[in-house]
């Protein structure tokens, strides 16, 4: 049979969408880690422009502030407390290798899992636009800080969203995911 005839009797992906075999699955994950980072990016730079750091913007009163803060520590503020040289580094070197178990589901992940694919793109780009502020200015820009009867929740930002929106919809992902008729779920192998 010839490369031609080969070729002809291939069934074609529907128009509009990749084949499953992973061409192009990267432009999901590229393009919601490109539209996070700047939507990050651009509103921290307008919270350290406009705003006085620790003076709270009344937006919804009892509930909403805006609020310019620099977390030194890790996800809501935890060892921020650890000052010191290198903090900065420290931390945005811990964020790096968190991000590593993602490769696993990018690699695993067929180009027609949209949800998953978009899923890592929200998480990478919300942690590389944390590693950014890390790298930048020793600690990571906050500013939305909700609270209510006096108690607060730690000060955040899209960045932040982005990995929590990112985390929820990769487990329903993989919670939605049916294993093949007669495989094992959790060893993969056939019974």
């Amino acid at each position: 049979m010839s490369n031609n005839t080969r070729a002809a009797s291939r069934p074609k992906a529907p128009a509009g969408r990749k084949s499953p075999g992973g061409k192009g699955k990267w432009r999901i994950p590229l393009f919601w880690g490109v539209v996070v980072i700047v939507l990050d990016l651009a509103t921290k730079a307008v919270a350290r422009h406009h705003f006085s750091l620790w003076e709270p913007i009344t937006v919804i009163p009892g509930f909403f502030d805006l609020i310019f803060t620099e977390n030194t520590g890790a996800a809501f503020s935890i060892f921020s407390s650890e000052d010191g040289e290198g903090q900065g580094v420290k931390m945005a070197a811990l964020a790096a290798v968190s991000l590593l178990p993602f490769i696993y589901f990018y690699v695993k992940a067929s180009a027609a899992d949209r949800g998953l694919l978009a899923s890592l793109g929200l998480i990478w780009g919300g942690a590389l636009g944390n590693i950014h502020d890390r790298f930048r200015w020793d600690a990571v820009v906050d500013f939305l800080d909700f609270h209510v009867a006096g108690y607060h929740w730690p000060a955040f930002n899209v960045a932040d969203i982005a990995i929590c929106v990112g985390a929820g919809l990769l487990a329903l992902s993989i919670w939605r995911e049916k294993p093949a008729e007669g495989k094992n779920p959790r060893t993969g192998t056939v019974s």
